[in-house]
């Protein structure tokens, strides 16, 4: 029904910068919050940053002042630019949403995630 897919991830050196995109596909009504999220080796997935379809937005402490988080509404994409990287920014990269569907004749909700991107800061 729905699918979401990251890219932009990679290897980058402490201090340097990388942009993350999440494309959401389907039988796409509208998407209301839209995030990402980090998942470090042997740690629970944590919040990264929130953007709502108006454009207002949510960080965690850690990465305040350093990643901005945007959106296309026309195109379903929500990006993470992601400058000053640190090596504790080392992480799978998840991107989430929330959409309405078309299902048959009918509308659906629900939380979707996308497959992971994976962020390797170190020199």
């Amino acid at each position: 029904q729905v699918q979401l897919v990251e890219s932009g991830g990679g290897l980058v050196q402490p201090g340097g910068s990388l942009r993350l995109s999440c494309a959401a596909s389907g039988s796409i009504v509208s998407i209301d919050l839209m995030g990402w999220y980090q998942q470090a080796p042997g740690k629970q997935r944590e919040l990264v940053a929130t953007i709502r379809s108006g454009g207002s937005t949510n960080y965690a402490d850690s990465v305040k002042g350093r990643f901005t988080i945007s959106r296309d509404n026309a195109k379903n994409t929500v990006y993470l630019q992601m400058n000053s990287l640190k090596p504790e920014d080392t992480a799978v990269y998840y991107c989430n949403a929330d959409v309405t569907y078309f299902r048959g004749i009918y509308r659906a909700r629900s939380v979707y995630w996308g497959q992971g991107t994976q962020v390797t800061v170190s020199s």
